[in-house]
């Protein structure tokens, strides 16, 4: 067996609706490979943290970042304990946080209600970007939607283009590095599914086409999201496919997995998988049933053979050899409403 320190930590964290009235389960949890046992890592943060956002440093993988409803933190030991970082705190959470590819001095953090905030110093200060965006008009909705940024993308090949998946809302997309941003799903629409985002992608693959995927499914735009595709995806649902995370393997760029379920809330999950740059998909074998949503999936930067993914009611997937095969490693008992995961 390889040595602790030649091993990556698996990180997830508990968090839960910004809804009035749902319940919101807390925490946030590592262990050593995804296979260890589970111990909780919460010295330094709020109290009950609603961890929405996890990201480790690309080049440091002591350092981790979390985003809370109090706003972000920071540990310097793999989680053992915590900081709290100058990022402001405008609203009720964060939602996604992004390392610049080309700079990871650079970070960027989206919140609810929708705003991108960017530190060009690790985190040591922060800057709200410009966002005055029109959001698409949805027709018939008799109440407000919430509006949260819950993915971010830069394309690698051209890092001053940026996109942010917003829920409710559609896709942002900005050309000079965050400074003027515009939607690029604007229209009418009878109901909120379309612009309901979950999340965005760009692989080095393909430069400037974009992924999104939403509520009902996935789309792909090869001209930076004038224009958008349906993407095929197997129907979970008579609605379409509930996608949750979309992620691009950080070894192979042609390869990319989403994690998927129903609906947020079902008892099944399935994890999706593309080995032709998002062309055509297929649903991988877990060796079990997911019995709930899944709802993030993310590989081992320094083993790129170890990918690892989570449903929303706390069944932990892991595989030692690209998703041929699967071993499960479950969260302890109540431990549930997963909505982040990263490992390094």
């Amino acid at each position: 067996m390889a040595s602790e320190s030649s091993q990556s930590y698996l990180y997830i964290g508990l968090a839960g609706e910004t809804v009035p009235g749902r319940e919101v389960r807390t925490g946030l949890y590592r262990s050593l490979a995804g296979e260890g046992s589970w111990e909780s890592i919460t010295a330094g943060l709020p109290s009950e943290p609603q961890v929405r956002a996890l990201a480790v440093h690309p080049r440091q993988p002591n350092v981790v970042l979390a985003g809370t409803q109090d706003g972000i933190y920071r540990s310097a030991d793999h989680g053992g304990h915590w900081e709290r970082l100058s990022a402001p705190k405008p609203g009720l959470a964060v939602w996604s946080l992004l390392f610049h590819p080309r700079d990871p001095d650079v970070i960027f953090a989206g919140y609810e209600p929708y705003a991108i905030y960017r530190s060009d110093n690790g985190g040591k200060s922060w800057g709200r970007l410009p966002m005055d965006v029109t959001f698409p008009d949805v027709t018939v909705r008799p109440v407000v939607s919430p509006k949260r940024i819950l993915g971010m993308a830069i394309d690698p090949a051209y890092p001053m283009e940026m996109y942010a998946a917003v829920e409710v809302g559609g896709l942002l997309r900005s050309l000079d590095g965050g400074e003027k941003w515009e939607s690029v799903s604007e229209g009418y629409y009878v109901n909120d599914d379309p612009v309901d985002m979950h999340g965005v992608a760009v692989s080095p693959a393909q430069p400037r086409t974009v992924f999104t995927i939403s509520r009902i499914g996935m789309w792909r735009s090869p001209d930076r999201g004038e224009h958008w595709q349906h993407v095929q995806l197997e129907m979970l649902s008579p609605r379409g496919t509930y996608c949750r995370d979309i992620f691009v393997a950080p070894d192979d760029p042609r390869t990319m997995y989403c994690a998927a379920g129903p609906a947020f809330r079902s008892e099944e999950g399935a994890l999706f998988a593309s080995h032709d740059s998002g062309q055509s998909w297929s649903r991988l074998d877990l060796g079990t049933k997911p019995k709930s949503t899944m709802f993030a999936v993310d590989i081992d930067p320094r083993n790129s053979t170890h990918l690892y993914c989570t449903t929303s009611g706390g069944e932990v997937f892991y595989s030692r050899d690209k998703g041929m095969s699967w071993k499960t490693n479950a969260l302890p008992e109540g431990a549930s409403q997963v909505y982040s995961l990263a490992v390094g």
